[in-house]
């Protein structure tokens, strides 16, 4: 009987139809092969991995509140509100508050205002040799600026050719320029009056453009320009020469300017014996006031001029206090941002915890199915003369011995009609667990 169910399932094994074969399989003739126990777990592990079996209670629930993750997320966070700051420090120390050369005119009146948070003192200091009439007052607040002050200047120059003149004035607000011209040749010759360095830069590059300056006038002859003065700043008189001859020109320059009242300064320097330095209070901080002397009849433009260096000292407790203090405010930041994602973490996992109650996996683990272990050998072996060649194969756990017996026997049988061997794999997963008519059977079925 078993040598013709033998022969019988051979003739099945050689007549499988082509259109199961992606199904199934006959079995292996390697009869040298067998599972290893201590690797079934693991590949059964693989296995799953691979046909993408995934079930509701091996699902990984991130760990928000993981505390080397949030150790990780605070240092960096440190890190980039110290190069945040870093860079902010530098933009004040080196920008905003950096120092820089001003060029006065005569009766200046240049009011000094930094901010006693980020700068502890001002310095000023004379760059050309030492000259009378630079000083520097120091305010309790911010002085008026009600002082007016009137004065004419007289200029007979010859403008070469290709070059230009300028005569600066430092004003402010709610003064005013007026300028009498008398070109004494044929010749044009452009007078501007310009806002700055900037501006008188701009109108160099290109003296024959117009809206580079607060007033651009090509003069010939006799003439008046006047013009009004709206923000504090240094202001440039030039006149420039497009000829290739020499030019001369008769100027009359009327300034009135508005000065600060220094009546009530509690401090003063004079610039021609030192250099001077302020130190501002904190927090409401003082006002400088950096003035220089009227203009001396008989003296030339480049007399009346003063080149200065101011420069501010940084109040450092403020940076480094800037430092800790965005470092807190991230911090806290940071910490609230995390407590909310953990919240909403707790709410996502209840919610995902619910449905997967309701759901179970219809089949067991491979791990736990031991009718599905076995091997080539197992499924191909019908004879008990067969079995002591082949090497016997358990679950992992399982101990072989006598009283098993029948359980090898049963492991052998069909799964599904518990007669026939089992003759046949299933593709693509590999499991040799029911007999060829039944498997076919259930293929037709689904």
């Amino acid at each position: 009987m078993e040598d013709e169910n033998s022969e019988e399932l051979h003739g099945h094994t050689h007549s499988v139809p082509p259109s199961f074969s992606p199904y199934l399989s006959p079995p292996v003739t390697d009869t040298g092969y067998s599972r290893d126990p201590s690797t079934s777990s693991s590949s059964h592990s693989t296995d799953r991995h691979h046909i993408g079996i995934t079930y509701a209670d091996t699902a990984p629930t991130p760990a928000v509140d993981d505390p080397a993750v949030l150790r990780d997320d605070t240092w960096s966070c440190i890190l980039v509100v110290v190069t945040f700051w870093f860079f902010v420090s530098m933009t004040l120390i080196l920008g905003v508050y950096g120092s820089s050369n001003v060029k006065l005119g005569p009766n200046s009146s240049l009011l000094l205002q930094p901010s006693p948070i980020f700068v502890q003192n001002v310095k000023v200091e004379e760059l050309d040799d030492p000259k009378p009439g630079l000083m520097l007052y120091a305010f309790y607040k911010t002085p008026t600026l009600d002082v007016l002050t009137t004065w004419d200047e007289a200029y007979n120059t010859s403008v070469q050719a290709y070059s230009h003149e300028e005569w600066i004035y430092y004003l402010n607000k709610g003064a005013q320029i007026t300028v009498s011209y008398n070109v004494k040749t044929s010749s044009s010759v452009y007078l501007v009056i310009a806002q700055g360095n900037e501006g008188l830069n701009q109108w160099l590059e290109d003296p024959t453009y117009p809206n580079t300056t607060m007033s651009w006038n090509l003069i010939n002859g006799e003439g008046l320009i006047q013009q009004d003065i709206y923000l504090p700043a240094n202001y440039y008189v030039a006149l420039g020469n497009m000829n290739s001859d020499a030019v001369e020109v008769q100027l009359n320059i009327s300034i009135r300017a508005l000065q600060y009242n220094t009546t009530s300064a509690y401090w003063s320097c004079s610039l021609s014996r030192r250099d001077c330095s302020l130190t501002l209070y904190f927090p409401k901080g003082n006002e400088a006031l950096l003035t220089s002397a009227g203009p001396d009849q008989g003296t030339s433009s480049e007399e009346q001029q003063w080149v200065v260096r101011l420069s501010y000292g940084p109040r450092w407790v403020t940076y480094i206090a800037g430092v800790g203090g965005m470092t807190l405010v991230m911090l806290l930041a940071f910490h609230l941002l995390n407590k909310f994602q953990y919240v909403r973490g707790n709410r996502s996992a209840g919610q995902f915890g619910e449905i997967a109650a309701s759901r179970a996996p219809l089949l067991t683990h491979k791990d736990d199915d031991l009718i599905s272990w076995g091997s080539s050998c197992d499924c191909l072996s019908n004879d008990e003369d067969d079995t002591e060649d082949c090497p016997r194969t358990s679950a992992p756990g399982e101990n072989v011995s006598a009283d098993n017996e029948s359980l090898t026997i049963t492991r052998r049988l069909c799964a599904i009609c518990f007669d026939a061997p089992r003759d046949c794999f299933f593709l693509p997963c590999g499991h040799c667990v029911a007999c060829y008519d039944c498997a076919t059977r259930q293929r037709y079925k689904t």
